[in-house]
Order: structure tokens, then sequence, then C-alpha cells
């Protein structure tokens, strides 16, 4: 079959398509009595736990203590009944090593009783250790290739699940992974121990105001997933889409996104049964999504749950990206994740909405209504300030990937230079403390619709800002930076471990400043803001961050534009990072050095893997097709000749002529620029890749682009832009 026999053949495909999926019984699936039903919650425990076992487990779950080990084996034989009730046969430790995904091995529970049945084992000892191979999982050089031995060891914080298969159900146990030295070789570990850290800094901070009554100081995530759909036939009809997850070739179609059509419209039929089926599979596991619509691009949706607790919003984020990617199988569609899969339109980012709270205070970035609740939140605003502005290199880097260097700086997410929005209001305040005359603002107003039938709605104390990778939202910080296909758990580790950083020399401020003396506890708090503000202050920008004179203007104030994940990573290893991570026990210098070469080789191997593909389309799909045309051109042109018409197929053959011309050439630069491999180490390697790579490629790809603008559509062989994002 040829490509344009292939392409013709997805269309007709996706045209003709007749859902297989059977429809959803809602009177058995309402969310109330779905949701949760696969997991092992709290309410399950209560009822399945002798008492003093489940009272220990909350403990050491809702206030941080020191798990008792004699409660492992309660628990496991409660968890394997309940899960060989559910229909599970095998057991899995879940964990989130350094590639990013999600990573299991399975076991079952049964064991031969030596008289020709089978038992079902499950014990303490299975439940709070695996003993997965770690030699095939990235550890950055903490440990030799030959050296196998890695653990998981039950997360106790995170409840158990059921997954469901067709075929049967699998318990899942939610586990860190460590190497047999005891390096964090996974995402969460270091995540729980950020949580302890602004636990123990936050607790401090709170006592300081009086305000701690023993509830521990959480984190808290609320992850905004957006993400592509297309037909299948469409995306395996893409080489570049099935490998890399992006077109690395496409024109640009006579209509995009510029009509603003898309977004928050009428959800297609065929995408909402999609999300509908998402959203059950997830309520099952106890997920709380909350929000879909369609987003700014054609072909682009949104997922958003409620804020959760930041370890388990992190796990449901990666629960959240695997049932997309499964259900739309079921669907005939392909989910994906990448960061920009089409070129010239939006690509898709993850919106991390950020607070600090306790139990009975709430968000610690409420304003509250008294001055001391004020005081509280100017405080711990002001840290919060701290933070990004001293680390923001660090900020940077945990958003840094192949993918998302597409999208960071576009006009489309928010520019690689991390600033802080506060709103009118707010940075107002700061300002007046910052000149040493706290005067205060004037109280919200009503905003008049003027629709008489529309009462008036309450003002918010400044308009939101998309431009901004760290935006306050009213009771929270919204960190915009983060990619689609990334764990978010890299963004709450730095922001975890910064801000308690942050908390902590605050409170040695204030008490230097007031000796215990509580009378004084105003006058220092605003004193040390008022510090704050002038050393760390020129992080606030409330304008436009898309434009030109912000980049000039940053640069002025001294914030770092760390364009590419080449520019970003080395902040990882920079003595000021490695002593925070250090100080707070989260990641040690040999843990932060594997991650800075980890990341470092990820990054050069999707860009060997992308300039790789682009060689081979270019040369036995693209190149091809152009010349079959060429073919066809000059044998017309022959024809006409012949019949004394001549000059009329001219200009077509030689422009196409040329572009083979010049194809030829950009694919033998690039293959020389391939060729280069002695390098002195991965970071060399990545801004080699960075400015020579990338550029390479695109030269190939613009020149390819323009083919696909000139030769006949009944020889061009791949799916267009126009065909994937508008054909449902």
């Amino acid at each position: 079959m040829s490509g344009y026999q292939t392409r013709q053949t997805a269309i007709a495909a996706v045209t003709n398509y007749t859902p297989t999926v059977k429809p959803l019984n809602f009177a058995e699936t309402s969310p109330t009595q779905v949701f949760g039903t696969n997991v092992f919650c709290d309410k399950v425990m209560k009822n399945m736990l002798p008492k003093d076992v489940y009272k220990s487990l909350m403990a050491t779950k809702k206030a941080g203590k020191e798990m008792d080990p004699a409660i492992a084996g309660p628990v496991a034989a409660a968890m394997k009944e309940w899960a060989i009730s559910k229909g599970a046969t095998h057991y899995t430790h879940v964990f989130y090593p350094l590639t990013g995904l999600t990573a299991e091995k399975h076991d079952g529970f049964l064991s031969p009783d030596g008289e020709g049945g089978a038992i079902a084992e499950f014990d303490a000892k299975l439940l709070i250790q695996g003993e997965p191979d770690a030699s095939s999982f990235p550890s950055g050089g903490l440990r030799a290739t030959f050296e196998a031995r890695g653990y998981t060891a039950w997360d106790v914080t995170n409840p158990a699940y059921i997954l469901e298969n067709p075929n049967g159900t699998f318990l899942c146990i939610p586990t860190a992974f460590i190497s047999w030295k005891g390096h964090a070789l996974d995402k969460k570990t270091p995540l729980l121990r950020a949580n302890q850290a602004i636990n123990k800094a936050g607790r401090r901070f709170l006592e300081l105001f009086g305000n701690d009554d023993g509830n521990m100081v959480v984190s808290n995530a609320g992850p905004e997933q957006e993400y592509f759909l297309l037909d299948r036939n469409f995306y395996f009809a893409r080489p570049d889409l099935m490998v890399c997850g992006r077109t690395l070739f496409g024109a640009k179609p006579a209509k995009g996104q510029e009509l603003d059509d898309h977004y928050f419209g009428a959800i297609p039929r065929r995408v909402l049964s999609f999300m509908l089926e998402v959203e059950r599979e997830l309520y099952k596991l106890g997920v709380p999504v909350k929000t879909r619509h369609n987003e700014v691009a054609p072909g682009q949706f949104e997922i958003a749950p409620v804020y959760e607790q930041s370890n388990l919003a992190t796990d449901h984020n990666q629960m959240v990206m695997t049932t997309l990617k499964s259900v739309a199988k079921r669907h005939g569609m392909a989910c994906l994740l990448h960061e920009k899969p089409f070129a010239g339109i939006n690509g898709s980012g993850k919106h991390v909405n950020y607070s600090l709270s306790t139990e009975t205070q709430g968000s610690l970035y409420s304003p509250g209504d008294t001055p001391a609740e004020n005081m509280q939140f100017l405080a711990v605003t002001a840290a919060t300030i701290r933070a990004v502005e001293k680390y923001g290199k660090l900020l940077r880097a945990v958003v840094a990937s192949a993918g998302n260097d597409h999208r960071l700086g576009a006009n489309e997410a928010p520019p690689a230079i991390i600033s802080i929005f506060l709103g009118a209001e707010l940075a107002e305040i700061f300002n007046q403390i910052e000149m040493g005359d706290l005067k205060g603002t004037e109280s919200k107003g009503k905003l008049r619709v003027g629709v008489d039938t529309l009462p008036p709605l309450p003002m918010d104390s400044g308009d939101r800002n998309r431009t901004s990778p760290f935006a306050f939202t009213g009771n929270r910080f919204e960190f915009r930076a983060v990619g689609s296909n990334q764990s978010i758990a890299g963004a709450q580790v730095a922001l975890n471990t910064i801000i308690a950083e942050a908390l902590d020399y605050m409170c040695d401020e204030i008490e230097a400043i007031t000796k215990g003396d509580a009378s004084k506890l105003s006058e220092a708090c605003q004193k040390v803001i008022q510090n704050i503000m002038k050393e760390h202050g020129h992080i606030i920008f409330n304008g436009d961050g898309y434009a030109d004179a912000w980049q000039v203007e940053a640069e002025k104030r001294g914030l770092p534009n760390l364009k590419t994940t080449a520019d970003a990573l080395p902040a990882l290893v920079e003595p000021e990072v490695i002593e925070v991570f250090e100080k707070y026990g989260v990641l040690s210098k040999d843990e932060l050095y594997s991650r800075h070469e980890i990341y470092h080789e990820q990054y050069n191997q999707h860009i060997q893997t992308e300039s790789a593909l682009v060689v081979k389309i270019a040369k036995t799909i693209i190149l091809p097709a152009a010349i079959r045309y060429q073919g066809e051109l000059a044998g017309t042109a022959a024809n006409l000749k012949a019949a004394g018409i001549d000059g009329v197929a001219t200009p077509c053959l030689t422009e196409v002529t040329g572009l083979i011309g010049k194809m030829t050439d950009a694919v033998a630069a690039l293959e020389a620029v391939m060729d280069k491999c002695d390098f002195a180490n991965v970071e060399e390697e990545a801004v080699y890749k960075t400015k020579e790579t990338l550029p390479a490629m695109l030269a190939v790809r613009e020149v390819a682009d323009a083919m696909e603008g000139m030769v006949a559509d009944d020889l061009w062989p791949l799916p267009s832009y126009q065909e994937m994002l508008f054909i449902k």
C-alpha cells in the first residue's frame, strides 16, 4: 500500500467511525456510587482493621508519626482479603522511577500448598518491601550497571487500590523506590522527604504566630492536565507521532486556532464519550476529577481535579495520564501528552496549583479577615517571594525537558523567565511595606455586569495573568511552567524545599528582633518583609510576560532567562542548590548529580531519536513522494512540448526540482551534524544538540513543509495537520 493509500485509508476509517465501546449505564456509574470503590481507603480500613492498628496507621498517615512495624501484618491480611474479594490474583508495588513513567512488577497471591492446591499468601514482609531489578532503571552513576538490587518501600500515606483489566484485576501498592545503599531512585522518595521538611518549617512558622495547633502543615496540588486527541488511524500513519509523540513534519493548515472557536466550545460527541469513561475509571480510583473542557488548540482538551495533598495528587496525576492513554485506545483514538505535538498551535502544559495548609486553618495563602491573619499571610507570601527569587534557576530546571522547550517562552505558555504575579492590590501592599509606609488598599467592590437580570459579582483583588509562570490566584499560587508529560513531583520537591528554607529564614530573622517579646511580632514581621522585598522584590512582575519588552526588563533586573534545557539543567548542581537540599535532607549531593546526569541523558536521547527519524522519514517517505511528482511533471512537460505547448509545466517542475535538491542537501547536513559523538560529557552533548542538531532538523522540516504545499495531494503520504486536527 502506498503512502497516499495509507493516508486515504486512515481518513476513510475516521470518517466512517462507528463506536464499538459499550455505552455506560449511568444508573450504575453515578459518581457517588463508584467513587473510591477500588480504593483501600480509610473507611475500608476502619471497618477491616483492629481499632488499635487503625489508630496507629492514621497517626502515621495524618500526623506524620513514625510507623509502627507491628501494624504491617494486620494491614497486609486485611489488604489481601479486600483485594481477593475484588477478584485480584496478583499484587504489584507501584513506583515512579526517574524515567518519569509508572513502573510495576506483578506477583501472584497464590502459592502451591504441597497437596495439589494453592493458598493465597501476602504478609507484612511482602507488603512493606519489594525487590525489582534496579539495574535497568536510570541511576545517573549512583550505582554500577551490574549492581541490580533495588527496593520498593510501602508508602503508608497513600492508599492501595485495584486496577481493572477486561480479564481480571490486581492490587496496586504505592511505594518508594530506593537503591541498596539507600539512594532515591524515584520521584516519590524526595517528595516524601520534602513534605517532612515543609511540615517542620511550617509548624515552626505557625508557632511563631501562635497558630501551631498540632496539625501537620502540608503542601497541596491541583494539576490541570492538558492533552490532545486524534484518531488512531492517523496516529499509526505518522511514524513521528508513534515514536516521538510529536510531528516532526507538517505544514500549517489554512485554519488553526485563530478564530478562538475551540476553547470552551461544545465537546465533540465522540470525545465526550471518551471523557465520561475516563472520569468513571478515575472515580473508581478515588481521583477527584472535577473539570473537563475544550482547550485553545483544535483537538486539545483538559481534565482537572480538586486539590489534594501533594503526594496523593502526584500519584493521582500519574493515574490520570495512564487512564487517558488506555481509555483513548478503547475509543479508537490516541492521547498525546507531548508538550508540543503540533507546531504553530498551542502546546500542552500542566498548571500545578500549589498551596500550604493545615487541617484546621485551611490555606496559609488565604489573606484572612483579621490583622493577625493578614500578618501571617503576608509573612508566608513574603517567604514564597524570597524562595522563588533566590532559587529561580532551580524552578526553571525542574520543568526542563526536550518537549517543554518547544513550549516555554512561546505566546501560549509562560516565558522561561521565572517571575511572580501578585495582582495589583497585593503588589501595592508589598510595595508599601518595602517603602515603609503601609496604608492598605481600598476594599473589594462589586463588578457590575450591565444586565439587570444578572446579579453584581464580587470582584477579586486582581485580574489573573496567564503569562506569568508563578501567579497568585486568590488562596494559592499557580506554577504554570510544568510540562504536560512531566511528573508534578519535581516541581513540588523544589517548592517545598525552598519555601521551607524561606520560612526558617523568616523565623530566624523575626526571633532575632523580638527576642521572645510577642509584642514586637508585628513590627519585626514588617521589618523582615521589608528586607525581603528590597532584596528579592524584583521577581514580582504583573505585566505581559509575552512582550519583548519584558525580556529586556528582566535582564535589567538580573533575572535569568534559561531558554533551553541545556541552559537550565546545570542549576541542579549549583552549590546553593546542593546546600539547601542537603540541609533539609531531601536530596544528597550524589542524588542531585545523578539527576543532573539522567536528565541530560534523556534530553540527548530524545533529540538523537528525533533527528534519526527526521532523516528516515525524509529519505523513505517524503523524498520519494516528491520525486514521483517530479517525474509526473517532467512527463507532462515533455508531452506538452511535443504538442507544441512549451513552458506550461516548467515552473512547477523547476520549483519541485529545487526543493528536492534543498532537501537532499539539508538531510546530508543533518547527518553530518549527527555524526559527531566525541563529547566530553552529557552537558557538552546537550549544548551541541541544542545549537547544532535542532537547527539542522528544522532546516529539513522547512523544506518538507514547503513540499507539502507543492506536491500533488494524491501523492502526499502523511496525514496533514488539517486532517488530524479537524476530522473527528
